[in-house]
């Protein structure tokens, strides 16, 4: 009797000693949740859940929301343009250009954009021309080719021509040897659109920069300023934010002290209208045509707006 009440006895201490050690034994044997996963299946107090933000996903992060993706791209490294937008990564797309008309309405295309042996540009080595050379006589109305803003109008227009590079050596020279006279007279035009609309070669000009310009509105007189051997429209386009590069001729550069690369322009007829049916041009007087002026009544018999390359009054803006 005495012995199974000592194992009775036994029994119950063992038991309870067991009940005893069961918290520590479960706390050193099962590991507990620790940083990202306890983090991730924890339930915070209600406190702490209104006041801590969710730490996010790294990959979740990563991928833009719907809302994010559908807005327009821009590159917060890039300046606003002269209308105060943010510039977007590249050029917009010149087919989707609209509202351009002919600068100079009654011109022939004297000179086209493309491959020609008198320019100054190149493109891949080649020699070529960077705008469309316009012509009817000296002195007729030039106008706008699109809505915009007047980003420079005169001869010191070059820093808003895309030159890739300092002009501090070129305006150096230019001042030294007072050669600003050499230069054209130009109008470059923020056209609203990520493009810019440049026309040289005016005889005078009728608008000052930070104007707003409707398309069609009248901006200056046919001329032959620069280095141009007759009186002509040179209109160029480009964008700020296009990434081709054009070149300028070797010589070119240790002559002028410009930049070598400028940004890459674009065939302006990729956005304006077709031309209207031909017509006669009015006469000029006698004081309106110099010697070396395209008569506006001649034509070729193909194309009455394109003039033959004898014809041709001027190849590209003088640099």
């Amino acid at each position: 009797m005495r012995r199974h009440l000592t194992f009775v006895i036994l029994g119950v201490l063992a038991a309870a000693g067991a009940i005893a050690a069961a918290p520590a034994f479960l706390t050193s044997s099962v590991p507990l949740p620790a940083g990202a996963v306890a983090r991730a299946t924890a339930t915070p107090p209600a406190q702490a859940q209104s006041s801590a933000p969710p730490i996010p996903s790294p990959i979740l992060s990563a991928i833009p929301s719907p809302i994010a993706s559908a807005a327009p791209l821009t590159d917060p490294g890039k300046p606003p343009d002269s209308l105060g937008r943010q510039a977007p990564f590249d050029a917009p797309n010149p087919a989707l250009l609209t509202g351009y008309v002919w600068p100079l309405p009654r011109g022939r295309i004297t000179n086209p954009f493309g491959p020609d042996w008198y320019s100054d540009n190149t493109v891949g080595g080649v020699r070529f021309h960077d705008g469309l050379d316009l012509a009817t006589f000296c002195g007729d109305r030039i106008v706008a080719a699109h809505d915009g803003v007047v980003l420079a109008a005169g001869r010191k227009v070059d820093p808003w021509m895309g030159w890739i590079g300092s002009l501090a050596p070129s305006v150096a020279r230019r001042d030294k040897y007072q050669l600003w006279g050499e230069l054209p007279i130009v109008i470059v035009i923020d056209d609203g659109n990520g493009y810019r609309s440049i026309y040289a070669h005016f005889s005078k000009i009728a608008v000052r920069a930070g104007q707003a310009i409707r398309a069609g509105e009248f901006l200056g007189w046919e001329g032959r300023t620069g280095f141009a051997t007759g009186c002509h429209l040179h209109y160029g386009l480009f964008s700020p934010y296009a990434t081709d590069r054009f070149g300028l001729r070797a010589d070119v550069v240790q002559r002028t002290k410009l930049p070598a690369l400028e940004i890459a322009r674009i065939n302006p007829l990729l956005v304006l209208p077709p031309r209207p049916t031909p017509g006669s041009s009015p006469a000029p007087g006698p004081s309106q045509v110099s010697s070396s002026s395209p008569n506006p009544a001649s034509g070729s018999a193909v194309d009455p707006l394109v003039a033959p390359p004898d014809e041709r009054p001027g190849r590209q803006p003088a640099k």
